[in-house]
């Protein structure tokens, strides 16, 4: 009796509490962290000093030599560091059988997949926050290329979706992690289902690809960072909202298998 007490007496804020005591205090994920966004930034000033001067551009071809885009390069590194984070944050403890202390603990196995969610979303969210206009700014300052510096507003929207993409993928990495238990299955699910899948749906017939690719995670997030617009891609403003339901699906999801099967 004196047991169940105690745990019905835990709360939500313990929950998270435990969570960021164990993000921050294991080195492979609080460096992984840190080090992906020094990245960001390091291929930035990179690309951008190294960036070739072309006047041919036009359209959504200027893309190729935008110098926000061109200083955000290193996300295509960081998206895939960040979202085997997510899965690392997760299988770490299955591979333990810490998990299963943990789901002791609580009580509620909601609340774990939840307080995790919350923990790496803060935690990727708050270090992209500051890599990402650290690119910008660093790149543009380097810029080797020919187009003109963007201005700050037309920045700022592109920087929101760059942030925004990356903490999503992280939550989706750490979501397919609790679904599936296994570093091996998760990583290749990510992979192959967010990074590479959408490089194959071109194979299909034009019927389909028109429909089905643009509403892909990994595209929606292109159109959310897309500083020079895509006619035939997802306006920004629709481009978030399907990213974010892909995230809260597919986390909601995990946290349904989670409550319904064994640890």
């Amino acid at each position: 009796m004196m047991t169940t007490f105690e745990i019905g007496k835990v709360r939500m804020v313990n929950v998270i509490h435990g969570e960021w005591i164990k993000f921050w205090s294991v080195r492979s994920t609080s460096v992984t962290l840190v080090a992906a966004g020094v990245a960001t930034v390091l291929f930035g000033l990179f690309f951008s000093f190294a960036a070739e001067a072309s006047t041919q551009a036009r359209g959504p071809s200027a893309s190729l030599t935008d110098p926000v885009d061109i200083a955000l390069g290193g996300t295509i590194l960081t998206e895939i560091v960040i979202g085997a984070l997510g899965v690392i944050f997760v299988t770490s403890e299955y591979s333990t059988g810490l998990i299963h202390s943990t789901f002791a603990a609580v009580g509620r196995r909601r609340r774990v997949v939840w307080a995790k969610a919350a923990v790496l979303g803060a935690s990727v969210f708050g270090i992209v926050a500051m890599a990402i206009p650290a690119a910008v700014v660093a790149g543009q300052t380097v810029y080797a290329g020919s187009e003109s510096a963007t201005s700050a507003a037309d920045a700022l929207g592109v920087m929101g979706g760059a942030t925004v993409y990356l903490t999503g993928i992280a939550l989706i990495g750490a979501a397919l992690a609790f679904a599936l238990r296994s570093t091996a299955a998760s990583m290749g699910l990510l992979v192959g289902g967010v990074f590479i899948g959408p490089n194959l749906l071109p194979l299909l017939p034009d019927s389909l690809t028109d429909i089905f690719l643009k509403y892909m995670p990994s595209e929606a997030g292109s159109a959310m960072m897309a500083n020079v617009p895509d006619p035939d891609a997802l306006s920004r403003g629709v481009a978030y909202l399907v990213f974010v339901s892909w995230v809260v699906a597919i986390v909601a999801g995990a946290n349904l298998l989670v409550q319904r099967r064994d640890a």
